[in-house]
């Protein structure tokens, strides 16, 4: 039976790069592993197959080979792409297979305690916050250590034994397929021991629940999607193990007058007609509450733009601030006065020569469509 084109196993192009290949073997490695398709009895074929297809691929001259000879160029055991299974590739597949497994069995690395979950906490802050730093107060709902049993789990300090299941490795050998994997026990969770006795209060997690008041900094500067970690002020561990921590995320408002940019503020600020035209000084807000003061030159239009230097948001690093990018746009005026709109009938009569860009615009209409 002939073998299936390589790229084809892997579902991508032939012109695929070297992180689609990969992306694609990951992809299809969680998609064909046997334990997922236990009732097909080509899995361990197909996933065999998948293994020496990116095994070609990933090599660069092996690749070459490949695309000029195809198949043909790997008979007679050149290269070993189908001499037997390969594990180097399946790190990253493992993780996201057995995560759960495979991080159970690290977390009750050294005495099997359990360290605790790590906790996420959102933070809404204002700009004129965010521009100078936050010190506040935050109510965390959690769980603390249980203080009967001192986190041990056990009642009046009974000690734990071994798992019987186990043997008090914590975790046990499951033969899948063609290798061996390791799953964390479902009898005693990972700890690899058996309370006899659990505390009453705890039923044997050795936590209990309790929202903890903290007080947190938000450095000046922060923007949305900065991530704050408070060391050891996540859930607490089972057992007594270590504590996990906590992700403060921020989430900035939005501001009614500034537009944010990283550390650059963007205003957009109406002036006047009458301002546009004859010029004029304009105060302008600035993110700290003060103002600054911006001359508009003569006949300037909508769009043009000032840049006010380190008026912006500070740098998260650093003792810099960013720009403060002023806009203006002109106004039209409305409910015009009878002597307002004199003034402007007797205006308008030799506007033309006060207006080259419109001038300019029509004239080329006219040469194209012969208005």
């Amino acid at each position: 039976m002939s073998k299936r084109d390589y790229y084809e196993v892997l579902g991508v192009a032939r012109s695929a790069d070297e992180a689609e290949l990969k992306k694609a073997f990951r992809n299809k490695a969680k998609e064909l592993h046997p334990d997922r398709n236990m009732n097909n009895p080509d899995a361990e074929k197909n996933f065999k197959e998948l293994n020496e297809a990116y095994e070609i691929l990933k090599d660069p001259q092996k690749k070459a080979a490949y695309d000029q000879m195809g198949h043909a160029a790997f008979e007679g055991g050149f290269g070993g792409g189908g001499a037997g299974a390969d594990f180097s590739n399946f790190g990253d597949v493992f993780e996201d297979l057995f995560g759960e497994f495979l991080g159970g069995r690290r977390a009750r690395a050294g005495g099997g305690k359990a360290r605790g979950s790590d906790m996420r906490y959102n933070v809404s802050v204002s700009l004129e916050e965010a521009f100078a730093g936050k010190k506040m107060q935050i109510k965390v709902p959690g769980v603390t250590k249980c203080e009967p049993c001192n986190g041990s789990g056990a009642e009046n300090g009974a000690q734990a034994i071994n798992c019987g299941t186990c043997g008090g490795r914590g975790n046990m050998r499951v033969q899948s397929g063609f290798f061996t994997i390791e799953r964390t026990c479902h009898t005693c969770g990972g700890s690899g021991k058996i309370i006899k006795n659990p505390c009453k209060k705890c039923t044997g997690s050795g936590t209990v629940p309790k929202e903890k008041n903290l007080e947190i900094n938000l450095p000046a500067g922060v923007e949305t999607g900065t991530r704050i970690r408070v060391s050891g002020e996540g859930a607490a561990g089972e057992r007594g193990g270590p504590a996990g921590d906590l992700y403060i995320f921020v989430e900035v408002k939005e501001h009614p007058i500034f537009t944010r940019d990283e550390a650059d503020l963007h205003c957009r600020v109406p002036i006047s007609f009458c301002a546009a035209a004859l010029g004029d000084k304009i105060d302008v807000p600035t993110v700290d509450g003060g103002k600054v003061r911006v001359s508009v030159p003569e006949g300037a239009q909508t769009g043009k733009q000032f840049r006010i230097r380190e008026k912006g948001m500070p740098f998260l690093r650093g003792n810099r601030r960013g720009d403060l990018y002023i806009e203006i746009f002109v106004e039209t005026p409305v409910n015009l006065t009878k002597r307002q709109k004199e003034l402007l009938e007797e205006f308008k009569k030799d506007e033309a020569t006060n207006n080259p860009e419109g001038a300019g615009f029509f004239a080329k209409v006219k040469d194209i469509f012969g208005w």
